[in-house]
């Protein structure tokens, strides 16, 4: 697991999986969410607008990521 430090409160889980460098594209998350492949906290998740908070874990492309 890695750490991600943002620098608000908050950040959307299309962004994060963007500036974490899983995705390359919006398009990407979407297939990607679309798929089932992405958990925040250990649930399915298909929102890309999902708010994310220090101490959420996301886990997309075999990558688990921790918001700090």
């Amino acid at each position: 697991m890695r750490d991600f430090e943002i620098r608000g409160d908050m950040i959307r889980l299309g962004q994060l999986l963007k500036v974490a460098g899983l995705v390359d594209s919006g398009a990407e998350v979407k297939e990607l969410l679309a798929a089932g492949e992405v958990q925040v906290n250990g649930e399915p998740e298909q929102r890309r607008g999902r708010q994310l908070g220090r101490g959420d874990v996301v886990v997309a492309s075999g990558e688990e990521i921790r918001v700090a």
